[in-house]
């Protein structure tokens, strides 16, 4: 406890000279032939245990009282604010390398009472504001901004609730499930399971009949639901996080993120690490001009690091999805670190079916309900689309006081669905949009310098014409709307 200006006095019994003289005592003892000195010897000899005895328990008490005290004093100095930090690297015994939070090294004392086994590099520690002495280790978690999901906050998604994406489904679990409770079957054959997957694929896009208008909206694919499901499948730790959580106000705080996050896996495997939205730190290099462009890439050469850091044997695997994956970096997606690369794209027609199945298996419908119908119509939809015009339809049942859907709340589903897209601040950024896009009928690429034709003939584009035809007829008759004959007769005769 000197470290923390604890002074404590040891007194060590000497067990040395404590046997020597009990030897002479029996030698003594044994010389003697006087059976009457030899009791007499005895009986001083008893006399001075029991002294002893006493002395024993007096000092006993006492060290307990000082081991209370003591125990006090560092509850104090635990108790008052104390400055995180980071262990770097052990001296000795009784000393070490720590790192503040300021960005300062300190050579500081360790605290007699401490586990050295917890100590370990990287780990966070707790020192004393004044002497900066280590007085605490804190657990993995603290400090740290990553959650890990306990076993009672996984996700309770299965694979059958998850229509469609059955080449999806396979996948993800030989990429991903397979080598975490069946490693020895990689081993055997001989060949190293794959160490990331990349989830891809577009965001949702809808046409609809009942849009007279094209416009493009984000909406998920399944890529983020599949990943539940497999961390519902799966017994291993899992640990999400979105790529923007990386870029921090101060530089260096993204790169020690990365790490804590692979860290925390190696120390928890096997876990499965999930990172949202890669696009948002993985995005190709260049040149970079402003700072907050440098720790970007600095963080994605960390996350290079770390993924060719940790062996097979650690069993952490990495989920990546983006939805705008020609924009990663050439690293990233090189096999050795993102070995499967899994698209998602907008579900077929078989798909479809099976999504609307499995969304309405557990809803009430009417009789005359025909799922059918719906999945045949020609509209591109994405599974979010799909379960939000189910839930819409459900709504509307409760809005009229019902217990069962009807079709007749499919089709206002359906309406509002398409209705929604379409607010009117959106409509003057869509026209003066299809005005620009109808003038272009040359495209210049940015990357191949070809010039591409735009097909008269493309329904998206015979609409936008139409779309157009209708607005300059409307400008054209907007006068006579607005002034009508009689309106006009009137002021030429009043002047008159």
């Amino acid at each position: 406890m000197d470290e923390i200006g604890i002074e404590i006095t040891r007194n060590e019994p000497t067990f040395e000279s404590v046997v020597s003289e009990k030897a002479a005592f029996y030698h003594d003892l044994q010389e003697e032939e006087d059976l009457y000195l030899k009791y007499k010897k005895l009986a001083r000899h008893l006399e001075m245990l029991d002294i002893q005895e006493n002395y024993i328990k007096d000092e006993q008490a006492n060290l307990k009282r000082e081991l209370i005290r003591a125990q006090e004093e560092v509850k104090r100095i635990q108790s008052v604010p104390l400055v995180i930090g980071q262990f770097l690297e052990p001296i000795d015994q009784h000393t070490g390398i720590v790192g503040s939070t300021t960005g300062s090294n300190y050579v500081v004392r360790i605290l007699s009472t401490l586990d050295r086994e917890l100590l370990k590099p990287s780990s966070s520690v707790a020192l004393h504001r004044h002497s900066n002495a280590l007085v605490d280790i804190l657990p993995p978690e603290a400090d740290s901004s990553i959650a890990m999901l306990g076993k009672e906050e996984k996700p309770d998604v299965a694979y059958s609730d998850v229509g469609g994406m059955d080449a999806q489904k396979q996948e993800i679990r030989e990429a991903v499930e397979l080598p975490l409770t069946h490693f020895d079957l990689y081993k055997k054959i001989g060949i190293d399971p794959p160490r990331g997957v990349l989830l891809y694929g577009p965001p949702g896009m809808s046409l609809s009949q009942c849009m007279p208008l094209s416009y493009t909206f984000a909406l998920g694919t399944g890529k983020t639901m599949l990943v539940k499901a497999v961390a519902h499948h799966t017994t291993a730790a899992f640990i999400r996080v979105v790529g923007s959580e990386f870029v921090q106000k101060y530089l260096g705080e993204g790169p020690r993120m990365v790490r804590d996050v692979f860290r925390l896996a190696r120390e928890n495997s096997p876990a499965i690490i999930f990172i949202d939205e890669i696009d948002a730190i993985a995005t190709k290099r260049f040149d970079a001009q402003t700072g907050a462009d440098r720790e970007v890439q600095r963080i994605l050469l960390e996350l290079l690091n770390q993924m060719d850091g940790f062996d097979q044997t650690s069993n952490v695997k990495v989920i990546m999805a983006t939805n705008r994956a020609d924009t990663l970096d050439p690293a990233l997606l090189r096999p050795g670190r993102l070995d499967r690369k899994i698209e998602f794209p907008l579900p077929s027609r078989r798909e479809k079916r099976l999504i609307f199945q499995t969304v309405t298996n557990k809803m009430n419908l009417g009789p005359d309900v025909d799922l059918e119908d719906y999945v045949s119509r020609p509209d591109r939809l994405s599974s979010a689309e799909i379960a939000s015009i189910v839930q819409a339809a459900g709504l509307q049942a409760v809005r009229k006081n019902r217990y069962v859907i009807l079709p007749v709340d499919f089709e206002e589903a359906w309406k509002v669905s398409c209705l929604d897209l379409f607010s009117t601040s959106h409509v003057i950024f869509i026209k003066t949009q299809l005005f620009f896009t109808s003038q272009q009928t040359v495209k210049r690429s940015d990357e191949t310098h070809e010039f591409c034709e735009f097909s008269l003939w493309n329904p998206r584009m015979h609409l936008t014409m139409v779309t157009l035809f209708r607005s300059v007829v409307w400008l054209l008759l907007l006068p006579f709307i607005m002034f009508p004959p009689s309106a006009i007769q009137h002021i030429f005769s009043s002047h008159l």
